[in-house]
């Protein structure tokens, strides 16, 4: 986009970046298509008096079905487009003639998104696949013309029924977005620089916190058949528990990561800072949380050390190792200098080919994934 402006007779032109809004929960309505009614209708033709019924059903209403699409990463199409309908079936006609079944309404959703019943809280459905359909409002079904109603007593029926409602619901949707490999720490500890050196992820990088407002997701791409997914949230600060800071607002993007690289600023600027109290408030803000995010593999990646004197890099690692009482893994780098990517990336990929499948919820089964009639 461009915004112009003038100055003394000439048009200047000064370029300015799109802004896409990153959106994980919205409240939607679906109301399914009504089915159509039946209809009374008697044969009616030349040399025949007595034809009998002939009325045909109503067709059925269309299902409201969401679809999980990896070409999507936000909600923000269904931040103003609340209310979403399935056409209502047509009505039966005489001569046999069956009504037409509604046109269902498709919902693309991103991969990841939980649909829950807001008025229950029930969780319908947890689309975890490309292309996994499910119905979130089924059609009525049509009603039986006077067809159906002819018997041995009753050759003349005048009978048939309407056609049902569709189901009205109000969803709750909220987006866990599906990575592999989880970024938690401090503001300006350098996640948003490691996702950019080792992905094709392009986040804002600044000399100031909270430079990254929204998760940012990336391939990490180590050859044939050898790669995963990387996820970058905002910084998380002490409180952000109880809402302090942003990073709060994301943390459920982290709870099916299978790996979390909780990234330690080792040359903080602000004067007074500890690396250790740093990585020691992030630990009880996760447990505070959510204890089965805290419980996640999670090790520790000490960054900037490029910043630090050589001859006092291996004290200062010692040092916060042995204060943290820390016996999990441990990588030394520099993101900025791209110092020790490989061996962590390397053993990422090992992890997570070790690691088991992230688990999907158990469903209700009124709720399947198919989309049949």
């Amino acid at each position: 986009m461009c915004a112009g402006f003038a100055s003394r007779g000439f048009l200047f032109f000064q370029r300015s970046e799109p802004t896409v809004k990153f959106v994980d929960e919205v409240v939607i309505e679906a109301h399914a298509g009504n089915g159509g009614n039946g209809c009374v209708s008697f044969r009616r033709e030349k040399f025949i008096p007595f034809g009998g019924p002939n009325g045909g059903d109503g067709g059925r209403g269309g299902h409201v079905i969401a679809r999980a699409d990896v070409n999507l990463n936000t909600l923000v199409d269904f931040r103003f487009s609340k209310l979403h309908r399935g056409r209502n079936g047509e009505h039966g006609r005489g001569a046999d003639q069956y009504g037409a079944g509604g046109d269902d309404k498709v919902l693309r959703m991103p991969v990841g998104t939980l649909i829950f019943d807001a008025e229950t809280d029930e969780l319908i459905a947890d689309l975890v696949q490309d292309g996994q359909e499910i119905i979130i409002a089924r059609g009525g079904q049509g009603g039986l013309g006077n067809l159906h109603f002819k018997s041995s007593v009753n050759r003349a029926p005048r009978e048939s029924t309407k056609g049902q409602e569709g189901e009205h619901r109000k969803l709750r949707l909220e987006l866990k977005v599906l990575a592999d490999v989880g970024l938690l720490g401090m503001p300006n500890a350098g996640k948003s620089t490691l996702i950019s050196a080792v992905s094709n992820a392009r986040p804002k990088i600044a000399d100031y916190p909270f430079t990254t407002l929204y998760p940012n997701l990336g391939v990490v791409r180590l050859g044939p058949g050898r790669s995963f997914v990387i996820a970058d949230i905002p910084g998380l600060i002490e409180g952000a528990a109880e809402g302090q800071g942003l990073g709060h607002q994301f943390l459920r993007h982290l709870q099916r990561t299978k790996l979390l690289l909780h990234i330690v600023d080792m040359a903080p600027i602000e004067e007074g800072a500890d690396p250790v109290k740093d990585v020691r408030a992030i630990v009880a803000e996760l447990k505070k949380y959510d204890a089965d995010l805290a419980a996640k593999p999670r090790w520790l990646v000490l960054n900037k050390l490029d910043l630090l004197p050589e001859d006092e890099r291996d004290a200062a690692v010692k040092n916060l190792l042995r204060r943290l009482r820390y016996k999990g893994p441990v990588f030394p780098i520099s993101a900025l200098a791209r110092e020790g990517l490989d061996p962590l990336l390397h053993a990422i990929a090992e992890h997570i080919g070790q690691s088991k499948p992230v688990e999907t919820v158990e469903l209700d089964p009124r709720f399947r994934d198919d989309v049949s009639p």
